[in-house]
């Protein structure tokens, strides 16, 4: 994952995603693809801080109606389960996130600081 100011990269992260391919609906564990923001975040979430993306969109929902499927959601950054922290960049090792993304805790604080709600997310395959 990289961290842009005006087009310019400011920090890059190892990051843990969903399965592979883009999401189709609720449950399948996938990371979704597109354009979304920071909508809110959660200091008290069950993993060490949670910025949400704002999937699903607009063409999100009007696709999943589409195929007659619930497309989900909670679909957040956010740092190891609380009480796993000692495990570091050891999470890089599975996929483990449900379809979120998912990076240190240390690594989320600094994230923390630095995106504001609002924040243009890009997730591409």
């Amino acid at each position: 994952m990289k961290l842009l100011d005006h087009g310019r990269v400011i920090r890059a992260y190892s990051v843990s995603l969903g399965e592979p391919g883009p999401k189709e609906k609720k449950g399948d564990g996938r990371t979704p693809e597109g354009r979304y923001v920071i909508d809110s975040r959660n200091a008290s979430s069950k993993y060490h801080r949670a910025l949400h993306v704002s999937y699903p969109n607009a063409a999100d929902r009007a696709r999943a109606r589409r195929v007659g499927v619930d497309p989900g959601g909670d679909i957040m950054i956010h740092g190891l389960p609380n009480g796993w922290g000692t495990v570091g960049a050891l999470h890089l090792a599975r996929d483990w996130t449900a379809g979120c993304i998912a990076v240190t805790d240390k690594e989320i604080e600094e994230i923390w600081r630095l995106v504001p709600n609002g924040t243009v997310v890009e997730i591409r395959p």
